[in-house]
């Protein structure tokens, strides 16, 4: 088994390269275009598909001299233009030469022989000078774009029914967000037609008043195939869209002035999917932290709302009626033992008169526990009716405002859309306001049915 250097292997391929394309014809869209001093000219012919290097050095560089036609392959005079220096990324050309492998890259190129221009670079002259005006009108201004509505519902998307873009989105659009509905707006994406349709339909997309957010997706192609982005027509309805419009145009390399002037560009009509809508996952994972933090929230209050109860239960027990009675019965308990003596002393000589005493203070202490015990009982109610919590066990709830903690009193205290929590005698429950009504009263109601 031979093995190959690197050296070895790549010449092995430039002979055969060579050898098979000695000279050929290649068209393509001119990208990545350098100049350095050396007065070399590379770059790059591109079409929706693949892309080759290209070198055209400056000897074979034909300034004025005419050159030969790709098509009928006869000699024509020269055009008076330098094609060479007015060459420019996006123009469309011909060029011809032969394949070679550039060893210290390891990149096979084309050693171009004659380069000839196949008419797109007018359509590329007229696209530099639409975009000076659009940028002199403003139109380009970062200041005017808008940010993209987060998760939108609804949204129009205005392609190809029959495009591999629309596919594209529509597959992203499935696993993405919270969930949506799409109005798609059936426009040709190239041809003569094309324009009128793609501003009609960004004007409709506008007129209904539906959608939150339009979508402008087509797929990749060449500066001609693209061209109906670059006109005035759709370069105005983008810009006097009332609705934040999104711009999916082509491939990450194809910029089209309707890209310039929407709100946002997506790099490709998948990547349009994923700026309007967030990963499920993500989505997911934010739910379970904002469940964490309300969790973390209600723990909070519940601990204050527990230590604040302690306190007040601490103030009311100083002024409890059982507190006052325990006073009284430790002053009777002293005068009895101041009693005792005195009346031990005088028994001999008046023992009638004592028991009579004894009798009657008996019957008036009696008198005072029954009457101190019955005003216990009543305060223990009128304590135990003051407790928040007693009428959940009889059917009631009580409800907190999840904005403020606070409980819930008045419809003042929310809004539509505020989170509640709301407690029962098992547990609690969390519900999201929905509308604020308030009730009518007896008056506005008679006035109403009469």
């Amino acid at each position: 088994m031979k093995v190959f250097s690197v050296r070895e292997l790549t010449t092995s391929l430039t002979v055969l390269l060579e050898r098979e394309f000695p000279f050929c014809w290649v068209r393509g869209q001119v990208t990545n275009l350098s100049r350095p001093s050396s007065g070399h000219v590379y770059f790059s012919l591109k079409d929706e598909e693949a892309a080759l290097s290209v070198v055209w050095f400056k000897h074979a560089q034909r300034r004025n001299e005419g050159g030969v036609d790709p098509l009928t392959g006869e000699w024509k005079e020269a055009s008076g233009q330098d094609l060479a220096r007015i060459l420019e990324a996006g123009m469309e050309v011909i060029c011809g030469g032969g394949l070679t492998i550039y060893g210290p890259r390891g990149q096979y190129q084309l050693v171009a022989e004659f380069v000839e221009d196949v008419g797109l670079g007018r359509l590329h002259l007229e696209f530099e000078a639409l975009k000076r005006r659009f940028a002199g009108l403003g139109w380009f201004a970062q200041e005017r774009k808008r940010t993209l509505p987060t998760d939108p519902a609804r949204v129009a998307v205005i392609t190809s029914p029959s495009g591999a873009a629309l596919q594209d989105f529509l597959r992203l659009a499935q696993t993405r967000g919270t969930g949506a509905h799409l109005r798609v707006h059936p426009v040709l994406v190239q041809g003569d037609q094309a324009a009128g349709q793609i501003a009609q339909a960004i004007k409709d997309a506008n007129a209904d008043g539906w959608a939150q957010v339009v979508v402008l997706i087509r797929g990749g192609g060449s500066l001609e195939d693209l061209w109906a982005f670059n006109t005035e027509a759709v370069a105005e309805a983008v810009f006097q869209s009332a609705v934040p419009v999104l711009a999916g145009i082509g491939h990450e390399v194809d910029t089209t002035l309707a890209d310039m002037i929407a709100d946002v560009r997506a790099a490709t009509p998948s990547h349009a999917a994923q700026l309007l809508w967030p990963e499920r996952r993500d989505l997911a994972q934010g739910v379970d932290l904002l469940d964490v933090a309300l969790q973390r929230a209600m723990a909070r209050m519940l601990d204050h709302a527990a230590r604040e109860f302690g306190a007040l239960e601490k103030q009311l027990s100083l002024l409890s009626p059982v507190q006052r009675l325990r006073s009284r019965e430790q002053d009777l308990e002293a005068l009895a033992a101041r009693l005792e003596p005195a009346v031990l002393r005088r028994l001999e000589a008046a023992g009638l008169a004592v028991n009579t005493g004894a009798e009657r203070l008996g019957r008036a202490g009696e008198g005072v526990f029954t009457r101190q015990e019955q005003t216990l009982v009543r305060l223990e109610q009128a304590l135990g009716h003051l407790d928040p919590h007693a009428p959940l066990a009889r059917g009631y709830s009580l409800a907190t405002v999840g904005r403020t903690g606070r409980f819930l009193r008045s419809i003042g205290d929310v809004q539509p859309g505020d989170a509640l929590t709301v407690l029962v005698a098992d547990g609690t429950v969390q519900a999201i306001v929905e509308t604020v009504d308030p009730v009518k009263s007896a008056e506005s109601a008679q006035g109403a049915s009469s």
